[in-house]
């Protein structure tokens, strides 16, 4: 196993991804080093890995459009609109615990939202939170908690959803890949397999509100709060007195539901994310709400908000097709089962927690999944797992590091927000509190759905 080619591959890829080289030059150097040591060549090597990235362009290409809807969405004033609405009931309710966890739910539910039906990722975090922090340091709320909040919606939905970003993950990449990897998925239910990691999610999510941060915690309430709390209860149309501004905001707000409801009306029949997107924001140029002179900054804006996304999915698709090629993962396989000697138990472990580390170094769960699957499937049909087991074992270690890891748009979403005023971390109150809380149950969780599925 020493000099196995693909082990040596992974072990490359992760250590520059830790050294913090760039995810993209780190799949490509490990490919290269894979495909090298293996024998392959050069030549056959970069054929291997651009047959692989042909068969991402269309992950990329949903991506890009997702990103045009998303700030589509944010042009239309709907998140501006929502938090201004938010601010506007505590201002009036005061500071009462009903007024607290409604915010938590609130902020839960478009999280969950912004990966399935309303597939605009981590987009809404800046539009939506900063406007936000001055109730949050009125309510004594500690950010860390937020962090953990909005990391569970970010992460939980698109590993156990099958819709938006979950049909990327669950349906296009992960059941794909396991599939090409040799594993029949016609009666794979993904909800099914994924259904207990998404339970010690929830479980992380209920240890973080009712026991770490449940006490309040201090922040100064600097000038920059003030401002952002002014400017959505000033730019919210529903607080001027225009009749005419407030006519065009319900309306744009209404087109900003229907073009939400139709993508995922038209996802849902065609089962295709890139014509829900499409047909989404062609809802946006329809009714004006995106005016035509505006419709190529605005696709322009969406693809550069999800294009490094887009790119590390690709590379990782051409990474997963070199190890492929070197046809030295069976043997890997192979080494691996005889180190289990068939102990199931120990093998689940160790697979979740090399997805772990995985994940950790890339930052990405999505781009984790190829290259695990290529790996995972053979060795499960050889340790004896179920289809259904072998399926939440990969969908687990996928996920698995996304919440805590420092490069992942899971933490980074949340700092970007809560971070406004220079009085969040990024590693000590995004990262530590949600690795902590998600990748310790997500671990149990996926290790228990191994041995019972």
């Amino acid at each position: 196993m020493t000099i196995n080619a693909v082990l040596l591959a992974v072990v490359i890829m992760l250590g520059l991804s830790l050294a913090r080289v760039h995810v993209v030059l780190s799949l490509l150097i490990g490919a290269l080093a894979g495909g090298l040591i293996a024998g392959l060549g050069m030549t056959d090597t970069l054929n291997a890995f651009q047959e692989g990235i042909r068969n991402g362009a269309q992950i990329a290409l949903s991506y890009a459009l997702l990103g045009a809807f998303a700030v589509a969405i944010a042009h239309s004033g709907l998140p501006q609109s929502l938090a201004g609405a938010v601010i506007k009931r505590i201002d009036a309710g005061g500071t009462s615990g009903m007024i607290k966890y409604m915010l938590f739910a609130g902020l839960i539910t478009m999280s969950c939202f912004s990966q399935n039906l309303i597939p605009i990722h981590i987009a809404f975090i800046p539009l939506l939170v900063p406007p936000l922090l001055l109730a949050f340091n009125r309510m004594h709320i500690d950010r860390r908690l937020i962090a953990c909040l909005l990391t569970f919606g970010l992460v939980t939905t698109y590993m156990f959803i099958p819709y938006g970003f979950g049909d990327i993950y669950l349906n296009q990449i992960m059941l794909k890949n396991v599939g090409e990897a040799g594993i029949d998925i016609s009666n794979i239910s993904v909800t099914k397999a994924m259904a207990i990691p998404a339970l010690g999610m929830f479980v992380g999510l209920l240890v973080a509100v009712f026991i770490s941060y449940r006490k309040p915690r201090q922040y100064q309430q600097l000038a920059i709060d003030k401002a952002a709390h002014d400017e959505v209860l000033e730019g919210d149309a529903l607080s001027k007195t225009a009749a005419s501004v407030q006519t065009q905001s319900k309306m744009k707000t209404l087109v900003a539901l229907a073009a939400i409801v139709t993508a995922f009306v038209v996802q849902m029949y065609t089962d295709s994310l890139l014509l829900g997107s499409m047909f989404g924001f062609g809802v946006f140029m329809a009714t004006g709400v995106v005016k035509w002179s505006e419709a190529d900054t605005v696709f322009n804006d969406g693809i550069k908000l999800m294009a490094m996304i887009g790119f590390i999915m690709i590379t990782a698709q051409g990474f997963a097709e070199v190890m492929k090629a070197t046809e030295q993962i069976q043997p890997l396989v192979d080494s691996a089962a005889s180190l289990f000697a068939g102990n199931k138990a120990i093998a689940a472990f160790i697979m979740l927690l090399i997805g772990l580390i995985v994940t950790m170094g890339i930052g990405s769960s999505f781009s984790t999944i190829p290259i695990l699957a290529a790996i995972y499937v053979p060795l499960c049909i050889s340790l004896g797992f179920s289809p259904l087991a072998t399926v939440a074992i990969i969908g687990t270690a996928g996920a698995l590091g996304d919440a805590g890891s420092p490069a992942s748009d899971s933490t980074l979403g949340p700092t970007s927000g809560l971070n406004i005023d220079g009085q969040h971390d990024h590693i000590k109150d995004s990262v530590v509190p949600t690795f902590l809380h998600y990748n310790i149950p997500l671990l149990v969780f996926g290790w228990i759905a191994a041995m019972v599925l």
